[in-house]
């Protein structure tokens, strides 16, 4: 079994890496501080619970027809419950408004209230874990024109507004009710399928919303804004007000994070390359990591390069305590509970491998202006043993190690989920 070696391994990799200045244990220690908030839609397809209709509208599409999806709040905690059994370390669930248990009673958006979640905070609370929060502007009658705070119907845009200023409140609450910040963060799907004529007067909506849902005093303590750009989605392919430029704009203006998805801006752009930009004039951000195949496709997260780098910008830095982690993927051609599991893994492994570098070596380096051994060097860790490392942490955190997870993901497989047929 791979088990039985790891205690061997482990040691073995870390005389490699104390040979090279680089504390494992430390590594590790700082690795166990940081959360990843899971995002819960992965695992019901961004359908949620007010009707059976599922995701309509937004931009954004679940494609794949697996079988097992989560059709309930207590089907979806259990499966969170059973990917967080795998995954090393303590972390965080992201909530779209969409999730609220309102009981038979139908409950608009905008009357939302943090009752129609204490569900998920007593879950929360039980398992010590943190809540994130999202207001849910689509699949929704109100949002079909393709507008919700961005909408020249003064009806239509107030509801929005209103929806805005309830998921605040609801925020607050858990953050209160947990004792760790909630992140409750905007994202619309607003936008123009073709070429507009008019760019400015959106944008201008736009900010007279955020202006109105921001006005009520929320203390920061349990609830922190943010605000998510997109470059464009199904629908919404020539424009869309709130792009990358104008939520830059607010966040640094009003003092709100900015939110980078991984999958929102041209193909060739990578967020690992605007963290430090971003971190010069705002105090937080927040990563919705995914991965984008040609387009924002929402993959799951995997140990790519990008992944990579995005960590390593992280942790050179020491930006941990300014950066919230969440993914934010969904497939439902695999096994909803495993791709949480991979992508999480996955970034855990990804912030790992950083903090096994020897940054203040690499610094030094780089400033002498020997940009060879910067590189001979940043090569020759590509082979250091950092999946023994890993192997040791799983071990140490009690959670299975390599794909012996996949086991009981399988096991639960098999059990649980063809009583859903």
């Amino acid at each position: 079994m791979i088990s039985d070696n790891t205690g061997k391994m482990y040691e073995l990799a870390r005389a490699q890496y104390a040979a090279m200045g680089v504390d494992t244990e430390a590594a590790m220690a700082r690795l166990e501080a940081i959360p990843i908030s899971l995002h819960c839609w992965q695992g019901d397809d961004v359908s949620g619970f007010e009707s059976d209709a599922g995701l309509t509208g937004g931009g954004i599409q679940a494609t794949g027809n697996y079988p097992g999806r989560a059709r309930n709040a207590e089907e979806l905690r259990s499966d969170l419950d059973k990917a967080l059994d795998v995954i090393p370390g303590k972390h965080r669930v992201n909530l779209h408004a969409i999730y609220a248990e309102t009981g038979s009673r139908k409950v608009e958006r905008n009357e939302l209230l943090p009752e129609h979640f204490a569900g998920w905070i007593d879950w929360a609370r039980a398992n010590g874990i943190g809540l994130d929060f999202n207001p849910s502007f689509f699949s929704h009658p109100l949002a079909d024109a393709g507008f919700t705070l961005t909408s020249l119907d003064d009806g239509i845009r107030r509801f929005w507004v209103e929806h805005g200023i309830a998921c605040r409140r609801i925020g607050e609450a858990m953050g209160r009710a947990l004792g760790t910040p909630c992140i409750n963060n905007v994202w619309i799907a607003d936008g123009s399928k073709d070429i507009p004529v008019d760019r400015f007067k959106p944008r201008e909506l736009l900010k007279r919303s955020l202006d109105e849902i921001f006005a009520e005093d929320v203390d920061q303590r349990f609830n922190r804004d943010a605000l998510e750009s997109k470059l464009f989605g199904i629908g919404s392919e020539c424009f869309v007000p709130g792009s990358h430029e104008f939520y830059m704009g607010y966040a640094a203006q009003n003092g709100k994070l900015y939110c980078m998805d991984a999958g929102h801006y041209h193909p060739t752009e990578v967020i690992s390359d605007k963290i430090s930009s971003m971190l010069i004039f705002l105090d937080e951000i927040l990563l919705h990591v995914s991965r984008g195949v040609r387009w924002d496709s929402d993959h799951v997260v995997i140990l790519n390069d990008e992944l990579r780098a995005i960590a390593e910008e992280v942790i050179r830095n020491n930006f941990e305590s300014r950066i919230h982690i969440g993914l934010d993927f969904f497939d439902a051609s695999i096994n909803r509970v495993a791709a949480w599991v991979i992508g999480c893994r996955s970034m855990l492994r990804a912030l790992l491998m950083a903090l096994l570098e020897p940054t203040a070596k690499l610094r030094e380096i780089e400033a002498a202006g020997d940009y060879t051994s910067r590189l001979a060097l940043l090569e020759e860790l590509k082979g250091m043993p950092a999946a023994a490392v890993w192997d040791h942490y799983c071990v140490r955190k009690g959670v299975p190690v390599g794909p012996a997870w996949l086991d009981e993901v399988k096991s639960y497989e098999s059990s649980v989920l063809p009583a859903r047929q």
